[in-house]
């Protein structure tokens, strides 16, 4: 049998396999052996309540999804007192993902959670806007990224990953400052922004004109990311974009990621994750690979037509 342990700089994982934050709740227990997954990612929380998004929020499109949720949460207290005590009745190990529209509230919020048991790491979603820099996401360029990796890194000792964004002109230099204020692993990545019209009512589709594209039409956008990422970094890397199946996930595994998330295809198919668990389990044992890890990273970079004679 395959071994399919992963090491995220020190927190270690039975399997690569987790859901994508926001496509994953409580509920999927009815569904699902969670005790099967690598790990549970919270949906993003704030240290305040906050609303969210006006409706609608959420359109299909041709092989994508296009959401505008806007990260509603109850709060860091009710998160502590509500969500957390449901998770530590399963194995796999909880990556509370959190965001703050400063550098200063995201330590706030990672101080609070780090005197609690029961959380593996934080995720920093530094895909979120950013007051500080007129509504733009800190993962957008480097300076403003490590501004806030550092200030997270100061006010926790836990794991800290942090969620990129594909709306950046350079996300290897992104992730480079991450590793560099001493940040634990990165995730590759959040959505593309986008937008959808009804030519009919000739209105946005969504109640905040845009959100986020995320399912297979991105997927070919965030293998390109991951397999940048790796060449620049030695921390881990999560791949995360429109994987629905075991040859999606190899994929982003050969171009560097250590691990993966489902996300949209949750939607679809609820056991998207533990089908997928399974197929890649038989291509291990077809291939005769050892370790999952032998995956990582070992794309071979010569173009299928240059075998053509």
């Amino acid at each position: 049998m395959t071994d399919f342990s992963v090491d995220i700089n020190g927190l270690r994982l039975a399997n690569p396999v987790m859901p994508a934050s926001g496509t994953f709740a409580e509920g999927l227990a009815d569904v699902i052996d969670f005790n099967r997954l690598g790990a549970f990612v919270t949906k993003t929380f704030t240290l305040h309540p906050r609303s969210g998004n006006p409706l609608p929020r959420v359109c299909e499109l041709d092989s994508a999804m296009l959401n505008a949720i806007g990260i509603p949460s109850k709060g860091v207290e009710d998160f502590i007192e509500h969500t957390l005590p449901f998770y530590q009745r399963y194995a796999p190990p909880l990556i509370a993902s959190i965001s703050a529209p400063t550098a200063q509230e995201f330590a706030t919020l990672a101080a609070r959670l780090s005197e609690v048991p029961g959380i593996a790491a934080i995720e920093a979603n530094i895909s979120c806007p950013n007051i500080e820099e007129d509504g733009r996401a800190f993962a957008i360029e480097p300076v403003a990224t490590a501004r806030v990796i550092k200030a997270l890194r100061q006010a926790t000792s836990l794991p800290l990953w942090a969620k990129l964004t594909p709306n950046t002109s350079d996300v290897a230099a992104v992730a480079q400052a991450v590793e560099h204020e001493g940040g634990d692993a990165v995730v590759v990545g959040n959505t593309l922004l986008g937008m959808s019209i009804d030519i009919h009512s000739r209105r946005p589709r969504l109640g905040n004109i845009m959100g986020g594209l995320s399912g297979p039409a991105i997927k070919p956008i965030m293998l390109r990311m991951v397999y940048q990422c790796h060449k620049h970094i030695s921390i881990p890397i999560i791949g995360c974009g429109g994987i629905s199946n075991a040859e999606d996930a190899i994929a982003y595994l050969l171009a560097g990621a250590s691990a993966i998330r489902v996300g949209t295809a949750t939607f679809i198919q609820p056991q998207t994750m533990t089908t997928l668990l399974d197929d890649l389990h038989h291509y291990c044992q077809q291939q005769g690979i050892r370790h999952i890890s032998e995956l990582t990273g070992v794309l071979d970079d010569t173009p299928l037509l240059a075998d053509v004679r």
